[in-house]
């Protein structure tokens, strides 16, 4: 019997849950206005934020010194941020910029400046009566820049069972030693260890027992997590390999106007009504019920993204809005199926049922594959590889809720409130077996064709004017960094800053330019690609002529890459350590190497052909490359599951080989419409971006519509294929 009352307020409470968000998201809770998407941690390119020069005291600092502080600097900055950027200006610079921060001072206080940090031996030390503390510097334990990290934790007390503030440091193999020595000295009569920064004692711990394997904890002082983080920050701060000082500092405005904003939202309002559109029409009431649960993945997903005091930057939003097509997915394959089973003559209601039932499997693989992807990501990377780990974990988790949770509750509510006849669903019809095992030598030659392609592409680039591979841009290469003092009479504003713009991106040959005003002075800063002498004095002429700049008040130096080495290292080994860790998976879930082998192949597959794209469009290579090739994956991995998935259903563990590629054929036959479908509300919103979106999100849009063909393409054609012949030459070799 149905309950008609459940179902009707099943529908209140969930439209009442996404205009609370939605409230939310909008206005805010309370004078605070907590929750409110104005309050949601903007990326420099959004909201501006705070620019620090520093200086290194030595007069002659190493390039590993340099190297070594540059890399602590942003681990301690993507504290502020993870979008923060750390890069070398000149020979002994270090600029440090950090979006969503107003305060320079604040930063100033806790970031860095001049000091050392020493660990000492309590009979080392002569404490003073005005607090500063002295001691011979020949019998230091370790110093600062033995310190790998310092943060701080809350841990449980084994024997109070309280909650309990604590600071985690980690030594170097260096300090392991030393420290390690120390506390074997110290441990018996329980001696301190003071730990002394610019002279003045941060904290002096009793030694409960020995330390040896690098990781020492501090307990038992803190009163707040706030008292923790301050002496761990004080650390992180005296583990600078370099004493730096301030050499300047300033607040930028925003990189972006606020038409790159507007535009990048009217994409993804545009993009979202086509979705709910195709939703419906397509899927009648499952399409319905598929839209308000979308409306609802995005209304929470601003929500959370205030709670964890995520950075924004306008490559996140459109990562967000892609989300929104990608969160189609697991609906697609859920109504997919229940229209399958309506066919098979299946009431409504058990069609619902088995609907989810069947799909689960597809959709936990698929969106767990690409959680470890994004897992790996954020322990791996760092600044905006970090950042974009973040966002998609996010996504991933709150659409895996919103369609197996609220799409479900929806249609459960709409079916026991009496729409519960057929056509509102829709009945899949007979499908033809499509023999894309026979053709898969064509498809094969076609992805080698292009593969090849790819190489020659990177080879003519390599040798031809570019001189690299890719075409590399700010972040990868570094470049120039610009101040430009305009007169009191000349007004900063986006048309002034268009015009720049302009001036540079001619000048230089590149797109690649990025500009922000400093507060409180009528100077624009500018960064850019690498120039010559010729082009310098080109520009300075320019700049003269058209706003009579004084030349003395245009300011350049270089800058080194905000992507560092490490970074791109980091950035290569996380996606071979996901690669491997997704290959496990696939391998433990579907009981079968060959499985997790061919979706392997078919990812380096869409990566090599979307690097195709960069390298024949020349497209400027920066920081959202990184996050576009890592969102091809994770995309690609999704689509291959849902197709693996059901050939491991329709095999049932049989093992007669002859009937394989009917098998394959059926399988990819049977779940073509969900490839084709999300491929086509995934495309939707990447092409509204591609078409609405200002240049850095066009280069971040046309890359990923290539690789959305390319991952429809391949897992239709490529994974199922690829399996059955591996599948085939190993039973022949078994044989």
């Amino acid at each position: 019997m149905k309950n008609k009352r459940k179902g009707l307020l099943t529908i209140i409470v969930i439209i009442a849950a996404i205009a609370f968000c939605g409230y939310t998201t909008l206005v805010g809770l309370g004078a605070a206005h907590k929750g409110s998407a104005q309050n949601i941690r903007l990326g420099l390119d959004l909201a501006g934020g705070v620019s620090i020069t520093y200086e290194a005291v030595k007069d002659n600092p190493t390039d590993t010194e340099m190297k070594d502080t540059i890399q602590k600097m942003q681990q301690r900055a993507e504290v502020y941020s993870t979008e923060s950027s750390v890069v070398q200006q000149g020979d002994k610079r270090i600029e440090v910029d950090i979006p969503g921060v107003a305060d320079a001072e604040e930063v100033l206080k806790s970031l860095g400046k001049e000091g050392s940090l020493d660990f000492v031996a309590e009979d080392d030390v002569t404490v003073k009566k005005d607090g500063t503390v002295t001691y011979d510097k020949s019998k230091v334990i370790c110093s600062g820049s033995e310190v790998k990290n310092a943060e701080a934790n809350t841990i449980q007390n084994e024997t109070t069972k309280n909650k309990e503030n604590v600071v985690d440091i980690t030594f170097n193999k260096k300090g392991t030693k030393k420290f390690g020595a120390a506390t074997q000295a110290a441990a018996p009569s329980k001696k301190r260890i003071y730990i002394i920064y610019d002279g003045k004692e941060l904290s002096s711990p009793a030694v409960q027992s020995e330390i040896l394997n690098g990781k020492a904890q501090i307990s038992g002082s803190f009163k707040t997590f706030a008292d923790a983080e301050e002496l761990a920050a004080g650390i992180r701060i005296g583990a600078l390999p370099l004493e730096l000082k301030e050499a300047q500092s300033q607040v930028v405005g925003a990189q972006l106007g606020l038409d790159a904003i507007k535009t990048s939202l009217m994409a993804g309002a545009i993009g979202f009504g086509l979705v709910v559109l195709f939703m419906v029409v397509f899927y009648r009431l499952p399409g319905l019920a598929a839209s308000i649960a979308l409306l609802f993945y995005l209304v929470l997903m601003l929500v959370v993204l205030n709670g964890l005091n995520v950075t924004l930057t306008l490559p996140g939003v459109a990562g967000i809005i892609l989300n929104i097509g990608m969160a189609v997915d697991a609906n697609v394959i859920i109504f997919t199926r229940i229209k399958e089973e309506l066919a098979k003559g299946k009431s409504v209601q058990t069609s619902i049922k088995l609907g989810f039932d069947k799909a689960l499997s597809a959709i936990v693989d698929g969106n767990i594959t690409t959680l470890i992807a994004a897992f790996v990501l954020y322990l791996k990377g760092s600044g905006t590889i970090k950042g974009f780990a973040t966002t998609l974990a996010i996504g991933i988790i709150l659409s895996m809720f919103t369609a197996l949770v609220i799409t479900k509750l929806l249609l459960q509510a709409m079916y026991v409130l009496g729409i519960d006849d057929v056509k509102y669903f829709g009945v899949e019809g007979a499908r033809k077996r499509i023999p894309f095992v026979a053709n898969r030598m064509k498809f094969f030659v076609i992805s080698g064709v292009l593969i090849l392609a790819c190489v020659v592409m990177l080879v003519v680039n390599k040798t031809g004017r570019i001189g690299y591979i890719l075409n590399y841009g700010l972040d990868f290469l570094g470049g120039t960094t610009y101040n430009v003092t305009f007169d009191s009479g000349e007004k900063i504003d986006d048309d002034l800053k268009k015009q720049v713009e302009s001036i540079f991106s001619k000048t230089s040959g590149s797109n690649d330019v990025i500009i922000s005003d400093v507060a409180g002075s009528n100077t624009l800063s500018v960064k850019t690609v690498e120039l010559s002498d010729d082009q310098r004095a080109e520009l300075t002429n320019q700049l003269v002529d058209k706003f009579k700049v004084q030349e003395k008040n245009i300011q350049y130096d270089s800058i080194s890459a905000a992507v560092s080495d490490e970074m791109k290292t980091n950035a290569i080994v996380s996606v071979i350590i996901a690669a491997i860790c997704m290959l496990i998976y696939i391998w433990f879930r579907f009981k079968d190497v060959i499985f997790a082998s061919s979706a392997v192949l078919a990812l380096l597959h869409d990566c090599a052909i979307v690097l195709l794209v960069y390298a024949a469009s020349k497209i400027s290579v920066g920081n959202t490359f990184i996050a576009c090739m890592l969102t091809i994956v994770g995309y690609s991995i999704n689509a291959t599951i849902v197709i693996f998935d059901r050939i491991r259903e329709n095999l049932n563990g049989r093992k007669d080989s002859s009937v394989l590629d009917q098998i394959v054929d059926d399988s990819i036959t049977q779940t073509l419409t969900r490839s084709i479908n999300t491929s086509i509300t995934t495309f939707i919103m990447v092409f509204m971006l591609a078409i609405l979106g200002v240049d850095s999100v066009k280069d971040f849009a046309i890359p990923l519509m290539a690789g959305i063909i390319c991952g429809a393409y391949s897992s239709v054609c490529i994974t199922g294929t690829l399996w059955y012949t591996m599948k085939r030459k190993l039973g022949k070799k078994n044989a």
